[in-house]
């Protein structure tokens, strides 16, 4: 849809003026490039219709609903600074748009410049894609996702936002090689380690940001086999890749949000009264504290220092 003909455009571009102010009083959009993104992308477009939590399951709420009242409805929830649910299966949720203001917070963490190539994991509903194609160019764009239904709609939107970057159906574990190479790697999944496509994939001084645990890795690549970085301070919790690296993370419920990372992290390695006698230890550590190395076919999580006493393997990836 040519946002010229859509019929939500003017009230879309209030609810996004209201929706980048809320984002800049949360600190998480302070970069003008970023700014003028989330104003301009019409979010709406990339979420013709969504699911809302109800008292009997999920309830859909879409843009073609003849009750003008649920349409309103939709559109205001189309900008709200939360993340929706986009893909429901027997009551399973199997995706969903991220938070913007998550987006935003990941973006920025990202540090992209003028005529960087960017690999996104994850193509989603084309959203994400859509906003490093305003800052970048669609050239400098490539959005990578295993299920051909996903690409073909993220396609759609972006299309209709006026956006073609390369969209291809694929294992987002291997990297996009055609694509190759990339100056920035970010992925909206969550992984039980690095793929080591992704560093091979990368120019050196490529930075990789991705979900792992419940958090956000952001990796310097030195060269083709050797990353290392730490993680952002904020949580994060995404769908699990699906492919050959795409095993979801053992769930952890209860208990302190901290502890439920490091748990993510050495739940492979320690039993959980170890876990957590070193968690107390160490202070309740935050997740800046911890870091992740990727050397040859090898990679570890970290507290405090790489080469230090706590260091856990990851697995193969």
């Amino acid at each position: 849809m040519d946002e010229r003909r859509d019929e939500f455009a003017e009230g879309g571009a209030r609810a996004r003026r209201e929706l980048v102010r809320e984002i800049e009083a949360c600190g998480a959009l302070t970069d003008p490039a970023w700014r003028d993104a989330f104003a301009t992308v019409p979010r709406h477009l990339f979420v013709p219709f969504y699911y809302v939590p109800g008292s009997g399951g999920y309830e859909r709420l879409w843009s073609g609903d003849p009750d003008p009242g649920q349409r309103d409805r939709w559109l205001r929830g189309a900008y709200e600074d939360t993340a929706v649910a986009t893909r429901v299966r027997d009551g399973e949720l199997l995706s969903s748009a991220s938070q913007p203001s998550l987006m935003a917070l990941m973006l920025h963490a990202l540090d992209v410049r003028d005529g960087d190539d960017v690999l996104e994991i994850g193509a989603g509903t084309g959203y994400n894609a859509a906003l490093l194609c305003h800052r970048l160019g669609e050239e400098h764009v490539t959005t990578v996702d295993l299920d051909e239904e996903i690409t073909e709609s993220a396609r759609t939107h972006l299309a209709a936002a006026g956006h073609r970057p390369a969209v291809v159906a694929a294992d987002g574990a291997r990297g996009c090689p055609e694509r190759a190479p990339y100056d920035r790697i970010v992925a909206t999944c969550a992984v039980p380690s690095v793929p080591y496509p992704w560093i091979a994939r990368c120019r050196p001084g490529a930075l990789v940001l991705t979900p792992l645990s419940t958090g956000l890795l952001l990796l310097r690549v030195r060269d083709r086999a050797h990353a290392e970085g730490r993680f952002l301070a904020t949580s994060a919790y995404f769908v699990p890749l699906r492919g050959a690296a795409g095993r979801a993370p053992r769930p952890d419920p209860a208990g302190d949000e901290r502890f439920r990372f490091l748990w993510g992290l050495v739940g492979g390695t320690l039993d959980r009264r170890e876990a957590l006698s070193l968690w107390l230890r160490e202070r309740r550590p935050e997740r800046e504290r911890f870091g992740v190395t990727v050397s040859g076919d090898r990679q570890w999580a970290w507290l405090d220092d790489p080469a230090g006493p706590y260091a856990w393997p990851l697995p193969d990836a």
